[in-house]
């Protein structure tokens, strides 16, 4: 598209100041125990028992038996346990999961860990120095191991639940079923755990998929048997960390005679221009009909493939196809409908994943996404991809946002693991509420209680639900029915995040038109009328299809990519990523909605988990007008470093970034708008450890904020960096930190990979706000330090605008003006 003022991208804004964050209390709560030699004496006899009960299995065990203990310990009731004293790397002794039961002050914590054959005194020591040390006390003095032995109420051998990830009536019965074996491993060495786990499945008769998905510490295979089966697994593999179920993925022109659509098909292409450019649309599906006359300008024959030769490349189900179809048009009846040039500025990709026949037995679909992408890659190496993936599954899903290994392994892929450099952009649709869900609870309760469906958890993906721009139904089959959902309220397919756990991201991230269901007050169905007109894969008999709910939206998602990375090639995925999210706003619907409660830990969080960011707006995202501009700073960072041997933080940034302050000064009591976006990809750490205490999911996690009003730039370094203090580590700066100035506010935005929040004030008072950090928090780069990843650099796009409802008011002049003319200002590091 046409872009008169581009979007200004900044360069060496950045003075790296060294970085010591603001300690948090870490809010463990561990019950006070009345007599706590009692206490000590009763988790010894457990744990004694424990060990004659292993002993005696191993005596009488008529096959193979693991060389260590599987232990399971719980908490009180209410009361959390100290998960992080259950990992001792020195002595092997090892957490393989930590999980919740119950809620609120009936919630128990469980951790289930592995200790070695020669270390199963281990935690019999702790205990007993505990129980020694009450003998010599003096006051004011704990016992030793005090947080460990109060927090633990019971411990016994861990039976097959204590591995069991998901719903415990999803364990298999006596009928075999597909699993995810997840197998711990120490340093890079993953192939004695596969092989230890290779040897038990030929022993036990299990069958076993030969893909595999590699996570740090964590190997994932997949397994065919049944609950016994598993269990013997559970007695001879040294390895197991984790099992989970395996999942399964799951009018007018439309009413046109094949001969009419030919024709329309004909006047389009007759004024289309296909222009050279290595931007793509990638996408993973049931394949594409690339003889299509719409869709084969803009394909290469060598860029279709599938990861199973034996499929064939073409649609056998006609979804691919319609995909294609928005993903190159976006909107297809638009384009018919005008006599106007269409630019194309990009092109199509296919990876068949969906096999033609039958239904897909459960696969690792995160080792056939990887395989996937690594086929489009080898093919067209050189291209800016978007990767566009509308397949989810529903089924064995984690109901709270927590990764699955389809969710991990995306996010492996797209942050280059191991690959320099080589971050890569996925759109992922959020998952469908079905009509009959609608009928069962209605809209909108039906969308929030559906959660987004795996691998849609991804937090370096952008996940896309849909609202609706439809509402008008011609259709004679449809007479007594009416649109579910009104125009730009979410649309009724669309699953929300709302039940997720608020650590978790905000999905989906942002929302484009996925069309309408249709009711008569009992039934619900989907409507012709109320979808959106693609490509068929049937084409030579009738060019035309249609598609809706978040496979439509994200497809739409992903051209809306292709035209950012068309006009700007040298921007990171990352940044892609950003401009979407920053670009997005709610319509006024979508808040009478989700968010007549204001309050930002209610309505306003409501809000965010139902339609995350809004509806991106493309020309907002790829360029800037006079009275609203976009400054893109694309950074990299080293967040954490080793001093003496013990890992730390390392550093911050502190951003000074060309802004108008005169203009602003001058406009007064004029509201005007500043928006921060900060995106990044983290490298997965999965596995039920509950990212708890020393265990990150992330990586790296980055935060941001700017100074505000009432500070000087040394009272806001000295409130967000405590090395910034001097000797008196109180000293927090005389200005405040303006939080209630934000929208979101840091409780709703700081998760995730990417955080975006907004803030409305008069122009002067954000006439100074030129100056923003951005600073590191905890990751399992730092606390993994074994791993040998407490050094590496995390690459991070910030997009900062300022903008204001008055077209006449110009802020992009005098910003240029700045970068053509800069003014050196010294920014004190110490």
């Amino acid at each position: 598209m046409p872009v008169e003022k581009r979007n200004i991208f900044l360069h060496e804004t950045q003075h790296a100041l060294p970085y010591i964050s603001k300690r948090k209390r870490s809010g463990a709560s561990f019950p006070c125990r009345e007599n706590p030699k009692a206490h000590a004496a009763f988790i010894l006899q457990k744990l004694e028992a424990c060990r004659q009960q292993d002993y005696d299995q191993k005596q009488v065990a008529a096959f193979r038996h693991k060389e260590g203990i599987y232990l399971e310990f719980s908490g009180a009731a209410g009361y959390d346990l100290l998960t992080k004293s259950f990992d001792n790397y020195s002595s092997g002794i090892r957490l393989l999961n930590v999980r919740e039961d119950g809620q609120d002050d009936e919630k128990i914590v469980r951790a289930t860990v592995y200790v070695p054959a020669e270390k199963t005194t281990y935690f019999l020591d702790k205990i007993q120095s505990y129980s020694e040390s009450l003998d010599t006390l003096e006051a004011g003095q704990n016992p030793k191991n005090d947080s460990l032995v109060r927090s633990i109420e019971d411990v016994k051998l861990a039976l097959l639940e204590a591995f069991w990830v998901g719903k415990v009536e999803d364990i298999p019965s006596d009928v075999p079923a597909w699993c995810e074996i997840w197998l711990r491993y120490e340093k890079s060495d993953h192939a004695a755990a596969e092989q230890d786990l290779s040897t038990c499945c030929e022993e036990f008769g299990i069958e076993l998929n030969s893909k595999c998905i590699v996570f740090p510490e964590r190997v994932v295979r997949l397994v065919r048997g049944t609950r016994t089966q598993l269990s013997m697994l559970l007695e001879g593999c040294n390895y197991l960390a984790e099992i989970r179920r395996a999942q399964e993925p799951t009018s007018f022109f439309d009413e046109l005679t094949g001969s009419e659509q030919k024709e329309w098909v004909n006047d389009l292409l007759s004024r289309t221009e296909f222009h050279p450019s290595s931007a793509s649309v990638c996408i993973l599906d049931t394949g594409i009909m690339y003889s299509h006359p719409l869709l084969q300008p803009a394909i290469d024959e060598n860029n279709v493939q599938a990861v199973n030769d034996q499929w064939g490349k073409n649609d056998h189900n006609g979804h691919g196809t319609e995909m294609a179809g928005v993903a190159l048009y976006y909107d297809l009846k638009d384009k018919l409908s005008t006599s106007d040039t269409v630019d194309v500025y990009h092109h199509l990709e296919s990876v068949k994943i969906l096999p033609p026949h039958g239904e897909n037995d459960p696969d690792l679909y995160g080792a056939v996404t990887g395989q996937a992408v690594s086929l489009a890659e080898i093919s067209n190496p050189n291209a800016n991809r978007s990767i566009c993936m509308a397949v989810t599954s529903s089924q064995y899903n984690t109901n709270d946002g927590s990764p699955t290994s389809w969710s991990a392994a995306v996010d492996n892929i797209s942050s280059g693991v191991g690959e320099e450099d080589a971050k890569r952009l996925f759109f992922i649709s959020a998952g469908n509420v079905d009509p009959s869900e609608m009928h069962d609870s209605g809209y909108p309760n039906a969308n929030e209680v559906h959660v987004v469906e795996s691998p849609g958890q991804a937090w370096n993906a952008l996940t896309v639900g849909a609202y609706t721009k439809d509402v008008c139904v011609d259709d004679e089959n449809y007479r007594s029915f009416t649109p579910v959902a009104d125009n730009g309220q979410l649309s009724p397919y669309s699953a929300t995040s709302l039940m997720f756990s608020k650590k978790w991201p905000i999905k989906p991230e942002i929302l484009l038109n996925g069309g309408n269901m249709v009711t008569n007050g009992t039934d619900y169905d989907s409507c012709a009328d109320l979808s959106l007109l693609t490509t068929g894969k049937n084409h030579l008999v009738r060019p035309f299809s249609t598609i809706w709910a978040t496979s439509a939206a994200t497809a739409q998602a992903a051209y809306m990519a292709a035209q950012i990375f068309a006009e700007y090639p040298d921007a990171w995925p990352e940044t892609v990523r950003a401009l979407l999210v920053h670009s997005a706003r709610w319509t006024p619907q979508m808040e009478q909605q989700f968010c007549t409660d204001t309050r930002k830990s209610s309505g306003r969080r409501h809000l965010l988990r139902t339609c995350g960011y809004g509806v991106p707006d493309l020309e907002r995202a790829i360029q800037c007008v006079d009275n609203s501009v976009n400054l893109i700073i694309q950074e990299e960072m080293q967040p954490y470093e080793k001093a003496n041997g013990v890992p730390q933080m390392k550093e911050m940034h502190l951003h000074q970034i060309p802004w108008p302050s005169e203009v602003l000064q001058s406009l007064g009591t004029v509201e005007v708008e500043m928006r921060v976006t900060l995106s990044y990809f983290v490298e997965p750490g999965p596995g039920e450890k509950g990212w708890k205490d020393r265990y990150r999911y992330p990586s790296c996690g980055l935060r941001f904020d700017v100074i505000n009003s009432n500070e000087t730039i040394e009272d806001f370094k000295k409130r967000v960096n405590v090395k910034m203090r001097g000797d008196d580590k109180a000293d927090s700066g005389d200005g405040s930190s303006g939080s209630e100035r934000w929208f979101l506010g840091s409780d709703n935005r700081d998760v995730g990979s990417i955080h975006s929040d907004f803030i409305k004030a008069t122009a002067a008072e954000l006439s100074q706000a030129k100056y923003l950090a951005v600073y590191p928090v905890v990751g399992w780069w730092r606390e993994r330090s074994y791993l040998g990843k407490v050094e590496s650099k995390i690459r991070y796009s910030l997009i900062v605008s300022i903008s204001t409802p008055d077209v006449s008011v110009d802020l992009y002049t005098p910003i240029v003006a700045q970068i053509n003319n800069p003014i050196e200002v010294e920014i004190p590091t110490e």
